[in-house]
Formats: structure tokens, sequence, C-alpha cells
């Protein structure tokens, strides 16, 4: 193959089109996002739903939106921040923490458009397929669509825990098993136990309890927090339904808490 040389003269960068900013950041999949806020024609203005799950460091981040010209719109929020008040205080970056997460969400959004009576979703977590159908003589399930950013989307993903969570608490989202804990890629069937093991946090519960036999040591250091709430691997799953059971008795958004203005000091000289 002849070498060719590039050539950037002056018709190039007269030519040269900058890339979208957050493209030249690295922030968003723009391929993603069109296919995402696409809307068919025939429906005009009507919005485009996303449920978005975004994982950090130290929380997680759960927020129906809707795209327009100017911007996205946030109709709702959840935060792992928030689980504490429903009685999970540590691992709040963990698949329990991400499901419960999605949960709320869900709760939150559909009482906020009261459907939170007609579509309560499945308080029977068995890990396996659930699909909100439509209920006849009333509104539609709340239709949204999962973004998940520039995560990768593998199987057993925290994100999907977010998705299984908001699916189980009442929304309408198109999903199937195959990206779940239990999925086999080899002999292409799902395990729902394993993905209920998961919702309930019960593989960081039995990690716990293999390390404290096998070294308690580094259990006491690992795990310090855990024990010092006196949380014990044998009480996870009661934990979390305890707080499923919280979520969806109160997922309101708790009220700020404000301090009052201190007055200024004014110096004067005279």
């Amino acid at each position: 193959m002849a070498f060719v040389k590039v050539v950037k003269n002056k018709a190039y960068f007269k030519r040269y089109q900058v890339k979208s900013k957050r493209r030249r950041q690295g922030k968003t999949d723009f391929y993603a996002r069109h296919a995402l806020i696409h809307q068919d024609k025939n429906k005009y203005n009507t919005p485009k739903y996303r449920l978005i799950v975004r994982i950090t460091n130290k929380d997680i981040v759960c927020q129906i939106a809707y795209a327009r010209i100017e911007g996205d719109y946030i109709i709702a929020s959840a935060y792992a921040h928030e689980l504490p008040r429903y009685g999970v205080k540590l691992g709040l970056t963990n698949y329990a923490a991400a499901y419960c997460t999605g949960l709320l969400l869900a709760r939150r959004t559909l009482q906020k458009h009261k459907l939170d009576s007609i579509y309560k979703g499945t308080t029977d977590v068995t890990g396996g397929q659930f699909e909100n159908e439509a209920v006849v003589g009333e509104k539609r399930p709340f239709r949204c669509y999962l973004d998940v950013g520039l995560a990768r989307t593998t199987t057993g993903a925290k994100v999907f825990g977010a998705l299984k969570g908001a699916v189980d608490g009442g929304l309408d989202i198109p999903h199937s098993t195959r990206r779940f804990p239990g999925y086999s890629q080899e002999s292409k069937k799902f395990n729902a136990d394993v993905h209920r093991q998961h919702i309930f946090g019960l593989h960081v519960a039995n990690y716990m309890t293999a390390l404290k036999e096998e070294n308690s040591d580094l259990y006491a250091k690992q795990f310090s927090r855990f024990v010092k709430a006196g949380i014990e691997p044998t009480s996870f799953e009661a934990l979390y339904k305890a707080a499923h059971a919280a979520i969806r008795a109160d997922p309101s958004l708790s009220p700020k808490k404000t301090d009052a203005p201190k007055p200024k000091r004014y110096i004067i000289f005279l």
C-alpha cells in the first residue's frame, strides 16, 4: 500500500467541524443518546422518558428525564444516600442498594403522577422476569427506557439492579433477563435465585461469612463499619425486606433542613 501524506491545509481547516463539547470531554455517547431521545413523528411533542442510572464511588443516582431542544428536564430523582432513612446505612453502592434506589425512584415517580395506587409492581421479589401490564379502564403504565451512559453493560452490572428495582416498583421498562446476575452465556439459561440473592445482598453476606471463618482479622478490618453498626451477615435479607417495605410506605422526598440566616456584622468606622 502506497504511503499517502496527510495534508492539513487551509481548505481542511475551513471545512473542519468541531465535535460537541460533551463528546470532546468524553462524557456523552451521542450515538446512544440520539436513539434514546428520538421520538416518532406522529407523537408530536410527547416526551420520551429515560431512566438515567449513574454510579459514582460513593453514590448511586437514578433520574427520570426527557429531552428538549434547550436541554433535559428531570421530573424525579432518587439517590442511594437517601437509603439510611429507610434502614440501609452501609453498602450504599452495591447491587442491593442499586435495587433499592430504583425502587424508590419508581414509587416516587408514580406517586407524583397519581399512578401509585394503580401500578404497585410486585412485592414478591423472586429475581425472575416481571412486567407491568396495563390495567383495563385505567391509564397505561409509565413507560421509560434505560439510559446507562458510558457504563459497560456486562452481565450482572449494577445498573441492571436499578432497572430491576424500577420495574418491580411499577415502571414499564423494556428489558430481558440476559444481563441480570444468574444468566449463563454458555447454557443460555437464567437462574432467578442467583439474582434474588444479589437483590437482598446475600452474595455480600456469603462473602462476609466465608472471610470471617477464614481470616477474622481481615474481616474485622474490611467490614469494620458493619461490625461497629452490629450488622451481621445473617440479618441482610430481613434488613433489605424492611427497607423495601419502608420505601413503599413513604417514597416522598424528605424536607430539606435549612439553617436560619445569620445576621451580618458590619464594622463601621467613624
